[in-house]
């Protein structure tokens, strides 16, 4: 075959387009420490590094739900908190009474007032709100648990738990339906704590407090204080039981927000191994490159160098 000096100059000026468009491929990576920057540069890498990036938006959004539901349930843990200290001042003030320590009626007076103004916060703990929602009121976070005079303000059903995801198959129990709290029946009934609530109902442990004041104003009889030592008991006993099934799921957030963060920082270090430069190796590939493109120069001169006049003479 034939060849000519067209041919040579094109083979001369592809090769040095070849060396430099490798040359700036090299460059581009070591400015960006990236490998590609389009599909076409490695298919496979960019596939793997687009589900590297699916699985840590997925991970850091189950971490979101974990942290929101640790602080609902700390909220919700300081509200069962203060009602257990509610329940422990009521306590210790109907002890005094139904040992005689406080007979006079204006020492009853007294002791009525403070269980008063203790059911007027207990209320007021029954409508507690992390971020404007209600946390004691099922799904209808909106509304309020409990009316100003104590009674249910809403229907109620104790199935009404949210759920968050907090990874792939797992969830958690966020909520904690308020009559599970404050329970529903007669202040001379057994309390229930698992059935649905129904609107204007009164909640059991609001009833207590409403005889408990009501025979401290009347102070005709004190057997019925004594009955309310034992009530006041059970209630806290409740308390204290969903008190601790919170703590529980709020343990169980915490090893569940270290486990995500220890599969983010695997999944980022796989992406980082697929997709980030070798900074050491692609300044030697460069220096290697440069070398490459400068040489194909200095040969390009040699064959372009004679021109027609210079062959003539």
């Amino acid at each position: 075959m034939r060849i000519t000096n067209n041919m040579l100059i094109n083979n001369m000026v592809y090769n040095l387009n070849q060396n430099l468009k490798t040359l700036e491929k090299l460059q581009y990576q070591k400015a960006t420490g990236k490998k590609f920057r389009v599909p076409s540069d490695d298919p496979i890498g960019v596939s793997k590094s687009l589900k590297f990036n699916t699985d840590i938006a997925k991970l850091e959004q189950y971490k979101r739900n974990a942290e929101d539901a640790t602080s609902w349930m700390v909220d919700t843990e300081l509200a069962l908190g203060e009602i257990g200290e509610i329940l422990k001042r009521a306590y210790e003030l109907t002890i005094d009474v139904a040992n005689g320590t406080k007979k006079a009626p204006e020492d009853l007076q007294k002791v009525k007032e403070e269980i008063d103004q203790l059911r007027e916060h207990l209320i007021q703990i029954g409508n507690t709100t992390y971020s404007d929602r209600h946390i004691f009121s099922g799904f209808k976070t909106d509304k309020p648990l409990l009316k100003e005079d104590g009674t249910y303000n809403i229907d109620l059903n104790m199935d009404e738990i949210f759920e968050y995801n907090v990874g792939i198959s797992e969830t958690v129990k966020v909520n904690t339906p308020g009559g599970k709290v404050f329970g529903r029946g007669d202040v001379n009934s057994t309390p229930d704590y698992n059935s649905n609530i129904s609107e204007n109902e009164k909640p059991y442990l609001i009833a207590v407090f409403d005889a408990l004041s009501e025979e401290l104003d009347s102070g005709q009889n004190l057997d019925v204080i004594q009955e309310t030592i034992g009530k006041l008991q059970n209630c806290h006993e409740q308390v204290l039981a969903v008190r601790a099934e919170v703590g529980a799921k709020m343990n169980r957030l915490e090893i569940t927000e270290k486990r995500i963060d220890a599969q983010i920082g695997n999944v980022n270090e796989l992406l980082s191994f697929n997709e980030d430069v070798d900074i050491a190796e692609i300044s030697i590939q460069i220096a290697m490159a440069e070398n490459v493109y400068i040489s194909s120069l200095m040969v390009g001169a040699k064959i372009i160098q004679p021109t027609l006049v210079q062959f003539l003479t």
